[in-house]
């Protein structure tokens, strides 16, 4: 019996092991279905450098999912599986939501204790910003390293200089006060390492800023390869959790149960065990234990890539080192190579209007959900896309950047053939006060009406972020151990 049972080692799980097991007579155990990599050294290597997007078809440490982006345009998405979770195979992006996404968060929960001025403290607190840490709003002691390309490669110097030429504002801080630029090109806060004597640097997620620091704790236990395939009850209480480990099943029982699974596998564990919607959970055979609206509404940023030449070298370094943001809109000219010969830019939504929707297929665990994004559904979303993708035609215009296929006539056809996803689902277990019909946990992260129960990763956020979530997602695990404690 333990004192809190955290089911999922990703960024979450990581920072809310390590916060609740500092109080040393409170126990603490966490299970993750990937690998438990408990030092560094012992991380696949491919983890290691922050240039790389180690995503490949063979990778061990994903887990894969097939999707629908539209009804008729199939995908697969991918999630960080192990230690760290995603926060280990990500590209470093470490913008803070803005205080735009925060009022409307507050909103949806009724209480001012999501407001961006009530989460300034943890962002503070939980970064130590090599660049500005020392400015107003902005911490210098924390877990997790914030640092900007000082010298970007000769691409982006490119890219920055065809924006700031098309009348763009220069943003040396995208985390600075008072919540962030709405609208402008610099660079990107990531969390990685000084530059080695190769100049690389490594990629600092989670479980190095956070859990693997605390595993020495004799409180704190971690254990790897552990599917949770069901939560534990005694009435409507969860109690526990049942696993299976090297095949055998187990029962490991706690007085709190946290789901840390992320927006995908937590949703679906709810569904499995009986917490979501009702006439699913009898569909596929499964007792009802609360009638909640699990998986039925989430967001995700839908991402147009378009492909093109130029003549700049290629340089290694973070995967995006720097973003143009206009509202709702993020243009980003990876670094990365996704087909050979050419560089890609990814224009992206990022405050859809439209939702997406998960739902079991089968109760069996080895069974993923289907998920389907709803992308392209409103006329609102696509006629912000076709400006958008006329906007990014200008700057390769002006990089003189050779676009592959065009960048026009834009029509929804020509947004279809070329839509992609960014891989940011959030919200399957939305946040909301009691009595919203689309709520399933309160502003505290408890389950409505399932004591001893709590999830804390994304998707409990319920409004579309206007930014990459892994800062976010960092911010709401601290904000929940301090309520959790």
């Amino acid at each position: 019996m333990v004192d809190t049972l955290i089911i999922g080692a990703g960024t979450a799980g990581c920072v809310l092991a390590a916060r609740l097991s500092e109080n040393p007579d409170h126990t603490v155990q966490v299970v993750e279905a990937g690998d438990h990599w408990a030092r560094s050294d012992d991380f696949p290597p491919e983890l290691a450098d922050s240039a790389d997007l180690p995503l490949g078809e063979e990778a061990s440490w994903l887990w894969r999912y097939s999707v629908a982006l539209t009804p008729d345009r199939p995908a697969t998405i991918v999630r960080g599986r192990g230690i760290g979770g995603s926060g280990s195979v990500n590209g470093s992006y470490f913008i803070r939501a803005t205080a735009r996404d925060f009022a409307a968060w507050s909103r949806e929960t009724g209480s001012p204790s999501w407001d961006f001025e009530s989460a300034l403290p943890y962002f503070r607190a939980l970064e130590h910003d090599h660049d500005f840490g020392d400015h107003p709003g902005h911490g210098r002691s924390g877990p997790v390293p914030v640092r900007r390309a000082a010298r970007p490669t000769p691409l982006v110097q490119e890219f920055g200089a065809a924006c700031l030429d098309l009348g763009f504002d220069e943003v040396v801080d995208w985390n600075a006060l008072p919540g962030g630029p709405e609208s402008g090109v610099g660079p990107v806060p990531c969390t990685v390492g000084p530059p080695d004597a190769s100049g690389r640097r490594h990629r600092v997620g989670p479980a190095h800023s956070y859990l693997l620091p605390a595993l020495a704790r004799p409180n704190l236990t971690v254990r790897g390869k552990t599917l949770v395939t069901r939560l534990l009850f005694q009435g409507t209480r969860v109690v526990g959790a049942d696993c299976r480990v090297d095949g055998r099943p187990e029962t490991i029982r706690a007085d709190r149960v946290v789901l840390c699974a992320g927006a995908i596998e937590s949703a679906a564990l709810l569904l499995r065990s009986g917490i979501g919607p009702a006439e699913q959970s009898a569909a596929s055979g499964i007792p009802v234990v609360a009638d909640l609206p699990v998986g039925r509404w989430f967001t995700d940023h839908p991402e147009i890539g378009i492909d093109y030449r130029h003549p700049a070298p290629e340089g290694r370094s973070v995967p995006l080192e720097y973003v143009v943001e206009v509202d709702d809109i993020e243009i980003r000219p990876y670094t990365v190579a996704f087909t050979p010969g050419s560089y890609r830019l990814g224009v992206t939504l990022m405050r859809p209007t439209g939702a997406g929707r998960i739902r079991l297929t089968t109760a069996d665990p080895q069974t993923a959900p289907r998920i389907d994004h709803g992308y392209l559904e409103t006329a609102g979303d696509r006629a912000r896309l076709h400006g958008a993708v006329e906007l990014a035609g200008e700057i390769l215009e002006s990089m003189a950047a050779e676009p592959l296929g065009g960048t026009g006539p834009v029509s929804d056809d020509w947004l279809r053939d070329r839509l992609g996803t960014s891989q940011h689902l959030a919200g399957t277990c939305r946040m909301g006060r009691a009595g919203d019909p689309r709520a399933v946990v309160d502003e505290r992260f408890r389950v409505h009406t399932v004591p001893g129960l709590s999830v804390v990763d994304l998707s409990v956020v319920p409004v579309p972020l206007s930014r990459g979530p892994q800062a976010t997602v960092v911010l709401l695990a601290e904000r929940a151990a301090a309520k959790l404690r």
